[in-house]
């Protein structure tokens, strides 16, 4: 009888934890990812106002594809022994690179000296032909940002690319 009862409670306690569980959401609410505009209204090649599946698959693409160019310069520029990957002495090369270069683009545009720049300043640097690192001034998740580079809980700041 003690069994049966324990069993019984048990599977009971069980049900009740799944239950619970799933009513749970399954994202905290915060701050939602945005696209930038241009990048929406680049890959919405129907203007529906929303991106398809298709139109998703070919972002996806798109950014890979930057990525690998981005790396492949990175790689002309660095590997100095051309072997295809960065040495430590390589990579400690370009992260002194790209501080330096991060630290001066803050300095020409960070006009409310806070650290780091703000969709405006972005843009500034962007209309004065700046190539910005893709990162560079985003929300929550970028530099500063609650689990961006440099924010609580977040890895330090990465340094932006060097200039072309």
């Amino acid at each position: 009888m003690k069994t049966t009862t324990l069993i019984t409670l048990g599977a009971l306690m069980g049900t009740c934890t799944f239950a619970v569980a799933e009513d749970k959401p399954k994202r905290p609410d915060g701050p939602k990812r945005e696209m930038p505009a241009e990048m929406f209204e680049k890959f919405d090649a129907d203007k529906d106002g929303k991106l398809s599946d298709d139109e998703r698959k070919a972002m996806r693409e798109a950014m890979k594809a930057q990525a690998e160019e981005r790396k492949a310069k990175m790689l002309e520029k660095y590997d100095a022994d051309k072997d295809g990957e960065l040495s430590d002495t390589e990579k400690e090369a370009m992260k002194a690179d790209m501080q330096a270069r991060h630290k001066a683009l803050l300095e020409k545009y960070d006009a409310d000296k806070d650290g780091k720049l703000s969709r405006e300043e972005v843009k500034a640097a962007r209309d004065a032909g700046e190539e910005l690192p893709p990162m560079m001034g985003r929300g929550p998740g970028g530099p500063g940002g609650k689990r961006g580079p440099g924010g609580p809980g977040g890895p330090p700041p990465a340094p932006a690319p060097p200039a072309e």
